[in-house]
Order: structure tokens, then sequence, then C-alpha cells
């Protein structure tokens, strides 16, 4: 069994993620962290760490923190996390530079698990571009295509970016981030990775990554249809970094260890 204390239970992808573990018979949402109390929980909910910490019975509980909350919460979670050594997925998007820095710190003296999307079959997605892009690399062309609903604030999205970093990783050469054409009239560069966003509707989530060479064009594709693809995601990461050794863990990880 994994007990989770759950931060952001009171918004939208905390709702998802207890529906997700109520279908597991291995998890357990022990307790919320939100700003707000809600009535649609019959679990305790702190609204601050000092109380929290003061309830012993509930804090021997938790063996990880999964966060889905705000950037702005998130440096009181990960000093909650290295005060009491608690294994936890950092799932929040928009974070700065800093704070990214600070879970690396982090990670020096508790588990931490960090990955730009929670989605196993996103990171399954960046897991095969990057072998087609080590294969393809010398005669294709290579675009990332992204598309949202039209409340996400962020553009491109941190999913994007994490795939064009994958290929950097995976290419010979210093690619160029390209995110906007028309204010510029010229050729294509051969460096070039192009990131188009687009915002609508209430699309989930999806990410395209096209190679298009000459005469042929490759087109690998993920499309989430609900939150709880990434919920499911989260709570899985919980049961995997239950327990583990200081360090910083992701999705390549988690996918590595099912091998």
């Amino acid at each position: 069994m994994t007990n989770i204390l759950l931060c952001g239970i009171c918004g939208k992808m905390g709702h998802a993620v207890v529906r997700a573990a109520n279908e597991k018979d291995d998890i357990n949402i022990i307790a919320g962290y939100d700003i707000k109390q809600s009535p649609d929980f019959d679990i305790p909910i702190y609204t601050d760490f000092n109380t929290l910490e003061s309830e012993g019975a509930v804090m021997k509980e938790i063996d990880a923190i999964v966060d889905f909350s705000h950037p702005s919460m998130t440096d009181s979670i990960i000093d909650f996390a290295v005060r009491n050594d608690v294994p936890s997925v950092i799932c929040t998007t928009g974070l700065s530079g800093e704070q990214i820095s600070k879970i690396n710190a982090a990670a020096e003296k508790t588990a931490m698990f960090f990955s730009a999307n929670m989605s196993l079959g996103v990171n399954l997605l960046i897991d095969l571009v990057q072998r087609a892009a080590k294969v393809l690399e010398d005669n294709f062309d290579i675009e990332i295509i992204e598309k949202h609903h039209n409340q996400k604030l962020d553009a491109p999205s941190g999913t994007a970016i994490a795939i064009a970093d994958a290929i950097s990783d995976a290419v010979s050469y210093e690619p160029e981030y390209t995110y906007d054409r028309h204010s510029v009239r010229r050729k294509r560069g051969k460096t070039e990775i192009g990131i188009s966003s687009l915002r609508g509707g209430t699309i989930v989530g999806e990410h395209s990554v096209i190679f298009a060479g000459c005469d042929e064009v490759i087109e690998l594709k993920h499309t989430a249809t609900s939150k709880e693809v990434f919920a499911v995601g989260a709570i899985k990461a919980a049961a995997f970094i239950k327990g583990l050794k200081p360090g910083m863990y992701s999705m390549k990880d988690l996918i590595d260890s099912q091998k």
C-alpha cells in the first residue's frame, strides 16, 4: 500500500488523482493539502504544513507526496518534503528555473520525481522520438505541433519543450528552436526544430512530431482525451518512488523499470 499526501487536492487534477486512486487497491490518499477546504472528500485537508506536522499519526503514514497544486505553493511543498524526508512527485506545471533548481537540490536529501508530463504515453512518445531522431537527423526536417484547450496560459507547452530537448540530446548538431516564422522571410534552416502551438475548445492535450523528408513524412503523435491519464501516471510514480534513496527520478526511470 502506498499512502499519498495529495497537494492541490481541491483542484481539477486533485479530483482526478482521487478518482484514479479509488480504482487501485494498493493506493490510498491519506490526506490532502490545499489553500482551502472542500466538502468533496472525507479525508483531512490541511491548509498549512505546521498543523500537518503536528499530526504525528498522519505524518507517520505518509509514503509519498503527489503535487498537482500551483507554482506559488511549490517552494513550501519542497521544503516540507525535505524536512520530513518524504519522497515527492512534483506534477505542477509552469515552474520557474529557480524552482526546478530547488527540486534538483532537494533530490540530494530525499527522492524527487519530476517530469514535464505525467502521462506514460507521452513519455513513451518522447522515447520513440529520440530513437527516430538519431536515425533520421541527416535527411529529415523536424517539426513539433502541440494543441491544448483555450484556457491554457503558457505556450508552447512544457511537454513540447521536453520533446524538443529530447531530440536535441539525440542529434549530433545543436538545434535552433523556432517558435514563430511570420516575422522572418527566409528558408527553413537545416538545424531548426519548429514548435507550433494551437489553442482552442476543450482539447486536453495533443502532441505531434513530424519528420519531413524527401517524398516521405513520418508522424508520431500522442492524444490525451482526459486528465485521468496524468493522474494515473502520477500515482504510478508515487508507488515507484516510495522507499527509494535520495535522487532525481523521472518517467524515463519508471518506464525503464518496467522493461
